[in-house]
């Protein structure tokens, strides 16, 4: 827990670091490197609405039918249960506090690490397609290692799964070069992490009867 903690520590510290030294001052995180589209926030906000709670049907609709059945995620609630403990959740109260950081607090310095930092920065120097591959792809390959504790494997269905991280790391890259603004990408991403963490609530509830 505690090289955890200090591991995001550093991760989210790096970014502000590198632009300090690097560029001569902070610019607001909420903000990104381009002018954005006339009108581009608000349309940005809805479809980062509409792509948010579209990504949470996905997940429940897909748990309900498929995963929850898979003889794949039999090792799932297990980590679960595990992860949850070693953050000392130890009750429901407990466990909606630790999801609401998540979905609202870690899902934002998710976006300004990896859209303001690294998509960002890249954006620079690459053409809008590559950088916001090559920043989905880095994304992507932090949770293959999230997604395979959870699975208890790195076979075919854990970079199956986690190719869904990378298609959503494309669609926050292009909501964020869309809008020039955090605001759009954090909201989907804040509506997914919730749909994660019910999921997450679900398995772990049925193990400890929290």
């Amino acid at each position: 827990m505690h090289a955890y903690a200090v591991t995001k520590i550093i991760q989210f510290a790096f970014p502000a670091i590198w632009v300090f030294l690097r560029e001569g001052g902070i610019r607001p995180p909420l903000h990104g490197p381009a002018k954005p589209v006339r009108g581009g926030l608000g349309r940005g906000l809805l479809f980062s609405l509409i792509s948010g709670l579209g990504i949470v049907a996905a997940l429940l609709l897909s748990w309900r039918a498929i995963l929850a059945a898979s003889p794949a995620f039999e090792q799932a609630p297990a980590a679960v249960a595990e992860k949850v403990a070693s953050f000392g959740i130890d009750s429901g109260a407990k466990f909606l506090i630790l999801a609401a950081f998540y979905s609202v607090i870690h899902s934002f310095l998710e976006e300004y690490y990896w859209r303001w930092f690294v998509f960002g920065r890249l954006s620079r120097r690459l053409p809008f397609t590559a950088a916001a591959v090559v920043s989905a792809l880095a994304f992507t390959s932090h949770h293959v290692l999230v997604v395979g504790f959870f699975l208890g494997s790195f076979g075919v269905l854990t970079f199956a799964v986690s190719l869904i991280v990378t298609a959503a790391g494309l669609l926050w890259a292009w909501l964020y070069h869309r809008t020039g603004h955090l605001a759009g990408p954090w909201l989907s991403h804040a509506l997914a992490d919730a749909g994660l963490m019910w999921i997450g609530y679900q398995m772990w509830r049925g193990i400890s009867g929290g």
